[in-house]
């Protein structure tokens, strides 16, 4: 089980601000207009030629299936840039930001942008708050003993077993983030709601339709199933690592800014090939110390702030990627105690 975090809030605030000169000084929040330029190139190359692939792979069972998967990866890499434009790092002016992520976001990948940068905003601000951030609140899966304790219905029967059925479930995250996108157009919170929904719905008529057009209909219902399947669990991969099994905070707990990014979250190490694959977020501790920080420099800032860290004698957590997986399994697992706890003192009564 994980340690917690001290939970006293000191007036060490100042630690941030200078850590943040150092990183000024280093020119690290410094745009990257040429960086973005070739990754929307690559990214939105790939995307098209996916697309068009469709309809030229004819009634190829494993074709059909290989490309599904291919498309996933690609969808995953678009939600990835949609990422970095809502954390402002490709454009100066708000107007740019927010055309390029609803058309990226709702278009082409069907997830609302409005929605997730909503999300996304309150679990940067209390990252691992069980009670703020909305990542760690109990739903399908639960994150502590004592949401365990407070379960029922299906995040019990699921609590129990959870870490067992993480990737599996993972399978159905593509769906629930379309789902949530819909419902959320529903939500007081949301701005340009006609447009949000016209862009969503016109995800899902013209990304069905191609491939309902392009293919049998065994094959597209196949072939729909695998890619957003697969679109799930990559998206999870990307996140999962991060934070699961890192220290959490509850009610009136806090942290001063610097401590609450770093103690709650986990780098992970792996090279360019990580880098790559989870867009630069196994960065995690310094894009939630710098949201606004193009990716291709969190590699850079790692060991600033890492030095910096150990200056301060703050725990400054890292590993290989399926170590971090399996951290994440087993505090997973720790958690869903009590209700299987709870199930046994039942079975023996």
């Amino acid at each position: 089980m994980v340690d917690p975090p001290d939970r006293s809030v000191s007036g060490r605030g100042s630690d941030f601000a200078r850590l943040s000169r150092r990183i000024a000084e280093a020119g690290l929040l410094d745009r990257r207009p040429g960086y973005y330029v070739v990754r929307f190139g690559i990214v939105g190359f790939l995307y098209a030629a996916g697309w068009a692939a469709v309809f030229l792979i004819g009634e190829s069972w494993p074709l059909a299936i290989g490309l599904a998967v291919l498309l996933a990866v690609i969808f995953a890499q678009t939600a990835l840039v949609a990422h970095d434009l809502a954390h402002k790092q490709v454009f100066r002016t708000r107007r740019a930001t927010e055309v390029t992520g609803l058309i990226v976001g709702n278009l082409l990948i069907g997830m609302g942008y409005g929605w997730w940068n909503d999300k996304h905003n309150r679990h940067h601000a209390n990252p691992n708050h069980e009670d703020l951030d909305p990542d760690v609140s109990p739903d399908v899966l639960i994150w502590s003993k004592e949401q365990a304790e407070a379960s029922g219905g299906l995040a019990r029967f699921i609590g129990r077993r959870q870490a067992f059925l993480f990737f599996p479930l993972l399978t159905l995250e593509g769906l629930n983030l379309h789902v949530s996108s819909f419902r959320a157009l529903f939500r007081p919170f949301m701005k340009r709601r006609g447009i949000e929904a016209a862009l969503l719905i016109g995800h899902v008529v013209l990304g069905v339709g191609a491939v309902l057009l392009a293919l049998p209909l065994p094959q597209a219902l196949v072939f729909l199933v695998v890619h957003q399947a697969v679109f799930g669990v990559y998206l999870g991969c990307t996140f999962a690592p991060n934070h699961k099994g890192m220290p959490t905070l509850r009610g009136e707990e806090r942290l001063d800014f610097l401590r609450r990014q770093v103690l709650t979250s986990r780098n992970v190490t792996g090279g360019r090939f990580v880098d790559i694959a989870l867009g630069g977020l196994n960065y995690q501790i310094e894009h939630h110390l710098f949201p606004g920080m193009p990716s291709p420099n969190l590699r850079r800032a790692q060991p600033i702030v890492r030095d910096y860290c150990a200056e301060l004698g703050i725990d400054y957590q890292e590993c290989g990627l399926i170590r971090s997986y399996a951290k994440a399994l087993r505090h997973m697992h720790e958690v869903g105690e009590p209700i299987r706890a709870a199930g046994r003192v039942k079975s023996s009564a």
